[in-house]
């Protein structure tokens, strides 16, 4: 079984449910239920292949307080290796609140440690001791960012595969650094309006072709139209999502990330790995937050099984 290293950020999310309304300047209003989970993408990635019953490895850092004291026993509580996490005194850990109306939603988030990784703290003797090593967030993770293709460098030549899952970029620039960065990367993860930022092509397919560079896996996670991929000739292979009874979809693509990693770092055929992808990113929205009803393997392989 592959040992698998998440390096990335760390954060808790405050959840309002059911607010009343938005918050106004001069109001208060109430919502039916709140609740503290393990937010950030890293996190619900690592607690995903945990879940699925990989071993997982986390390298990040997080405040001397007690939100980062919450992350790191709830990766603990999830039988996820914190050693490499770092509480650093000078941080406060980052937090997002999340408010939700009967229709819509609103975050807001302070960042704190999120951005204070570095490629640095994810040392060779690290690297070493896992198979692959998986990076979530690109944008939000500032220091790690411009040092991340000579992170990717490093773990290739110990012998590690890469992935990559970019996130959602704040600023809407995107960058033009990708064909150098993905030449080192493995499997890349982007959802669809990440793909369309990145590529400046709006339709998957185009956007696929745009980045294609003969190496690396890019699957484009497209919510309930489940997810694609690129043939070998350069023509589109998609996999339907799969239909449940959702409740939240926080973390849903974080979720798939998991899904399809589990698969796909055990030689599964592709389709069976875009599968995987689809069952675990389904089945997380049956919670609310990222973590709370993650698949186990057995409920993922229940849900394929049912499905054929």
């Amino acid at each position: 079984m592959k040992r698998i290293l998440i390096a990335g950020e760390l954060n808790v999310d405050l959840v309002f449910r059911d607010c009343q309304s938005f918050p106004a300047p001069g109001r208060e209003v109430l919502a039916e239920d709140a609740m503290v989970v393990p937010g950030s993408s890293s996190m619900i990635c690592a607690m995903g292949l945990a879940r699925l019953g990989n071993p997982v490895a986390f390298a990040g850092k997080v405040g001397v307080d007690g939100w980062g004291g919450f992350c790191v026993s709830a990766l603990q509580g999830a039988g996820i290796d914190v050693a490499a996490v770092r509480r650093d005194p000078g941080l406060r850990t980052g937090i997002t609140a999340s408010f939700s109306t009967s229709t819509d939603r609103a975050l807001v988030t302070f960042a704190g440690a999120i951005g204070a990784l570095r490629a640095g703290d994810v040392g060779d003797e690290l690297l070493a001791g896992v198979d692959h090593l998986h990076v979530s967030s690109y944008y939000l993770q500032s220091a790690l960012r411009p040092e991340l293709t000579a992170l990717f460098a490093r773990a290739r030549a110990l012998g590690l595969s890469t992935s990559l899952d970019p996130g959602f970029d704040p600023e809407q620039h995107w960058g033009d650094e990708w064909r150098d960065l993905l030449a080192g990367v493995d499997l890349f993860l982007p959802n669809d309006v990440e793909l369309a930022g990145i590529s400046g092509f709006e339709s998957p397919l185009d956007g696929l072709r745009a980045l294609d560079n003969g190496r690396t896996r890019i699957v484009v996670k497209r919510g309930r139209h489940g997810c694609a991929t690129l043939d070998g000739a350069g023509g589109l292979i998609e996999s339907p999502a799969f239909a449940v009874d959702a409740v939240d979809s926080t973390g849903a693509g974080d979720s798939f990330d998991a899904g399809f990693l589990h698969a796909w770092l055990r030689d599964l055929p592709l389709a069976d790995a875009m599968r995987w992808g689809n069952a675990c990113g389904a089945l997380s929205t049956r919670g609310v937050g990222g973590t709370a009803r993650q698949a186990d393997a057995a409920e993922a392989k229940a849900l394929l099984g049912a499905a054929l």
